[in-house]
């Protein structure tokens, strides 16, 4: 169920929320375990046409709590600047929501290649070599956004 943003004067438009998604390096990915209890981690990831694309060991708490429910919640923080005299602080954030599933096969691959491409572009054939060899080690993991949401003070 998506709810309405509070502040729609912070409100982002499409395009913002692309760069934020496109521009940054980490976000935190939060689930829910067995028991009810709520587990947020930091990750690396690669987003596109409203999927989005992390990996992972092979086991782990993370992989325990996606095991109990596929809806995850992912955040991603741009830049950020305290104003200590307006008891306030700069920021633009984007928090998708939606669908978890695990890739195999080609779409697992094509994936790595497109975490390579984002974080390692200058090094894409050695990153292809990688893939090859380390791809039975991790496992990969798309996100279905039903919403994307962001907000902004500037």
């Amino acid at each position: 169920m998506q709810h309405a943003m509070r502040r729609k004067d912070r409100e982002l438009t499409e395009p913002d929320i692309e760069r934020i998604l496109q521009e940054n390096a980490y976000g935190v990915l939060s689930t829910v375990g067995a028991a009810g209890e709520a587990y947020g981690v930091p990750l690396s990831y690669w987003y596109k046409e409203r999927r989005l694309y992390f990996h992972s060991a092979v086991e782990g708490r993370k992989l325990e709590n996606l095991q109990q429910g596929h809806r995850v919640s992912f955040c991603v923080v741009g830049p950020t600047q305290v104003l200590p005299d307006k008891f306030s602080t700069e920021y633009e954030s984007v928090v998708l929501e939606g669908s978890c599933g695990e890739l195999t096969g080609e779409a697992k691959e094509a994936a790595l290649l497109g975490l390579v491409q984002k974080y390692s572009p200058a090094f894409l054939e050695k990153g292809r070599n990688y893939i090859e060899a380390a791809k039975a080690r991790v496992r990969v993991f798309c996100i279905t956004a039903d919403t994307i949401t962001g907000k902004a003070r500037r």
